[in-house]
């Protein structure tokens, strides 16, 4: 069953920290002033970011019904959801993973969620200790 752009916002605005404010002159969402999603009128689409550009082609590739895209995007990993074409549980699942990447960890917290853990990669050779040596003074 396609979302009406009332359920649409509902849903978006369902996310703690998320407010309405246009964006070129359309309704778009932001969590603490990050990008969140975006209505495209000329389109009747959902602006929605995905892991990759390989999985927003991905998900093209899969389901041209509901994604696509427009050369202005071909460079970001977004990608395009008709309105007409798009659940509530395809919305959520894909609107959850961004506000946990955008959201503060301080509002994951106050809205009980356990935030991800950050993705840091250090090379065994890189694992040094941060601590400096003291530096002398003096010409001893």
């Amino acid at each position: 069953m396609s979302l009406s752009k009332a359920q649409i916002k509902t849903i978006v605005l369902s996310f703690p920290g998320t407010l309405e404010k246009p964006s070129y002159g359309k309704p778009a969402y932001l969590v603490e002033k990050k990008f969140f999603t975006r209505l495209r009128a000329e389109d009747d689409s959902l602006v929605l970011f995905v892991g990759s550009i390989d999985e927003r082609d991905m998900l093209i590739e899969a389901d041209p019904a509901l994604f696509h895209i427009t050369d202005h995007y071909k460079s970001y990993p977004t990608v395009l959801a008709r309105i007409s074409k798009l659940d509530a549980k395809t919305l959520r699942g894909m609107l959850e993973r961004r506000w946990r990447e955008i959201a503060p960890k301080k509002l994951q917290k106050e809205s009980g969620v356990e935030p991800a853990a950050e993705k840091k990669f250090t090379s065994p050779s890189v694992r040094r200790s941060t601590r400096r040596k003291p530096r002398r003074v003096g010409g001893s």
